[in-house]
């Protein structure tokens, strides 16, 4: 008698085990299974393109004489890095300071233009961004801007969302409403598209914003939090 009940109590103690074990690998299951829902997802891609490069240096500092072409390549960088670490695939047009036109002869930019068209284009992107810096003969003018393709509905959405993160710049005097762009990159682009003019070399307080390292993250941080928010809404 004595044994049956040490088998029964052997056989309850069992039965609690394997019961506890379910328990632990179905949880882990569930745990593994929303890990992976909110894990970023790889097939969200970004482009950014850094404007101009190369012989084509763009426009150049009021005072320091600095190329447009390589402060707009250090936004991108900035900017590069922040998506990534966000988990978002991203897609450079160009990250040196070379043109996308190949040889230097006559129409260069126009196959630099072409190039930045096929890599923008075959990237699989919901959305790409273009980086440039402003200049203008009145040097009063200053702070960023954002333009989008004429007749883009979703190109103004995402303008509006980038435009509103970058009049909270900590060099912004004016708050600005996205404007229409007649850009090659935009007009040409199948993604989701928006320039930025990251404020006016032709006017020499935005010149030495831009000049900081500081600064060029802070305008990046704000171009991706635009971003960011467009591809939530």
């Amino acid at each position: 008698m004595k044994t049956s009940v040490i088998a029964k109590i052997y056989a309850f103690l069992a039965v609690a085990v394997l019961s506890a074990v379910a328990l632990f690998t179905a949880n882990a299951a569930a745990k593994e299974a929303e890990d992976a829902a909110a894990a970023p997802k790889p097939d969200l891609t970004v482009v950014i393109d850094a404007g101009h490069g190369g012989i084509d240096s763009g426009v150049t500092g009021k005072e320091s004489g600095t190329k447009e072409s390589d402060l707009n390549l250090s936004i991108a960088r900035e900017l590069k890095k922040l998506f990534e670490e966000a988990g978002i695939r991203v897609v450079m047009t160009r990250d040196g300071e070379d043109g996308l036109y190949g040889e230097l002869s006559k129409g260069f930019k126009m196959r630099d233009m072409k190039k930045r068209r096929e890599i923008i284009n075959s990237a699989g992107a919901r959305v790409m961004i273009s980086v440039h810096l402003n200049h203008f003969s009145d040097s009063s003018r200053r702070g960023a801007q954002a333009f989008y393709k004429k007749g883009s509905e979703e190109g103004l959405k995402l303008a509006t969302f980038l435009q509103k993160n970058l009049n909270l710049s900590s060099g912004q005097v004016k708050r600005y409403s996205p404007l229409v762009g007649d850009y090659y990159v935009l007009n040409e682009s199948e993604p989701v598209a928006a320039l930025c003019e990251c404020c006016f070399l032709s006017n020499s307080e935005d010149e030495k914003l831009i000049l900081s390292e500081d600064y060029r993250r802070e305008i990046a941080s704000l171009i991706y939090r635009g971003t960011m928010e467009y591809l939530a809404s």
